[in-house]
């Protein structure tokens, strides 16, 4: 079979190798239907700082359709339409046994500790599959895990009747947005260097875009205050702009994985109370975002960048590390839908 396998800092290869045979007891296989690719696998690609096993097969936002079964499994069956949850927990540590499985001690994710879904063929655990509804588009199952990871940061933020900022319109930033349009109260404002991709996410989500100025941001809001805000960028600068315009009294969801350190006063937190919560992946909120999934369906698709090949995967890496698009979400389709004659 054919899969896009990552063997160091750079080097990403479309290769052809053995399927998977018979699933070991407790796991699944899968034919893969549709993945998605995560601005983690780009960080991975260019830095390396999650390789653990070379080569492996990237790929940790998938759905799949379960084909066979591994000795024990009773959760799924043959022909359920799948996704997969992406975290690799140990079930033993401190944190896993409170049930915070996104803080566990030794938290891998599908595609590093295990192959992933840029492949035909895919052997998962069966404690990570969540079955979805047969008839929903698999562009728009192989969203459910990013959903989840926007879901999880949106919740983190307090609730409050100012407004609320995203900062980065990427696949989380623009996920972020889309779910506060639907359940904030205040106005949601969207910024982003890459005016196109902001653009869309704006006309998607009904979003207000502004530059990161305090004087834009106040015009934008009828000076209600900016109480709440999503960063998704990762950028250090972009982060120094915005604890400069948020209000006194903010939440700041940091869900954006980062290139350096931040130089900040620390003294401007405690003065204005200005809280960072980090955001990693999901705790329990995959089930909810599968449940979405299809009243999101039109928004999703509408967010989708391009739609591409497992060929296609290394020159795309290349394209969105340029900063070359104006969507969401890159989704590879396994198999290209037949044009209707």
């Amino acid at each position: 079979m054919k899969a896009a396998r990552l063997y160091g800092p750079g080097d990403l290869r479309v290769e052809h190798i053995a399927p998977p045979g018979i699933p070991d007891a407790g796991w699944v296989k899968l034919r893969v239907d549709a993945a998605g690719i995560c601005g983690s696998d780009l960080h991975n690609f260019r830095t390396g700082q999650w390789i653990s096993r070379s080569p492996s097969t990237a790929g940790h936002e998938l759905t799949g359709t379960v084909t066979a079964l591994g000795e024990g499994v009773d959760t799924v069956a043959v022909g359920d339409r799948v996704v997969a949850d992406s975290r690799f927990w140990c079930g033993e540590c401190a944190q896993c046994r409170a049930g915070r499985r996104h803080l566990c001690a030794s938290l891998g994710f599908v595609g590093e500790v295990c192959d992933g879904g840029f492949a035909e063929q895919a052997v998962l655990p069966a404690r990570l599959l969540h079955v979805v509804d047969a008839a929903l588009d698999e562009r728009v199952a192989a969203m459910a895990e990013p959903l989840a990871v926007a879901l999880h940061a949106v919740r983190r933020l307090p609730k409050t009747a100012g407004s609320v900022l995203v900062v980065g319109c990427g696949p989380i930033g623009g996920l972020a947005a889309l779910l506060l349009s639907r359940s904030f109260a205040g106005t949601v404002l969207v910024a982003d260097r890459n005016q196109a991709r902001c653009a869309r996410v704006a006309r998607v989500t009904g979003a207000t875009i502004v530059d990161l100025d305090r004087d834009a941001i106040a015009a934008a809001t009828a000076n209600a205050p900016l109480l709440a805000a999503v960063e998704a960028t990762g950028s250090i600068a972009a982060f120094t702009q915005l604890l400069g315009v948020l209000d006194s009294g903010s939440a700041v969801a940091m869900v954006g994985i980062f290139h350096g350190r931040l130089d900040i006063d620390p003294n401007v937190l405690v003065e204005r109370e200005i809280a960072l919560l980090g955001c990693h992946a999901f705790a329990d909120e995959l089930p909810d975002a599968v449940r979405m999934l299809g009243e999101l369906s039109e928004p999703l698709l509408a967010l989708i960048d391009r739609e591409i090949g497992l060929d296609d995967i290394p020159a795309t890496y290349e394209r969105l590390l340029a900063g070359q698009s104006d969507g969401l979400k890159t989704i590879i389709r396994m198999r290209q839908p037949v044009e209707p004659a």
